[in-house]
């Protein structure tokens, strides 16, 4: 049941990073991309835990906070991947001038 909720969270790191990467459009200073992609991981997290809570339903209390936490590593790390490829990719031609 862990595993489920490690590769969901992971998924979802994926999928934030890619609506991330493409919903930034170059115009925005640095501080309103940050905002931006913080406020879109927050958003994806909350939804994972929520939607851990529901795979987890009949774990004991001692471990709702493994729930809650296990998989964040790789939620950060596949966001912030697929957000710098996706951005990347997206705007190569205006970045390059």
């Amino acid at each position: 049941m862990f595993d489920r909720v490690y590769y969901m969270r992971a998924i979802l790191g994926l999928v934030a990073g890619i609506v991330a990467g493409s919903v930034i459009p170059v115009e925005y200073s640095q501080e309103a991309s940050v905002g931006v992609a913080v406020l879109i991981a927050i958003v994806f997290y909350i939804v994972s835990v929520a939607i851990g809570r529901r795979i987890a339903r009949n774990v004991p209390r001692e471990k709702k906070r493994k729930v809650a936490m296990d998989g964040i590593i790789p939620f950060i790390f596949l966001l912030l991947t697929f957000m710098i490829i996706v951005y990347t990719a997206i705007h190569q031609s205006i970045l390059v001038k």
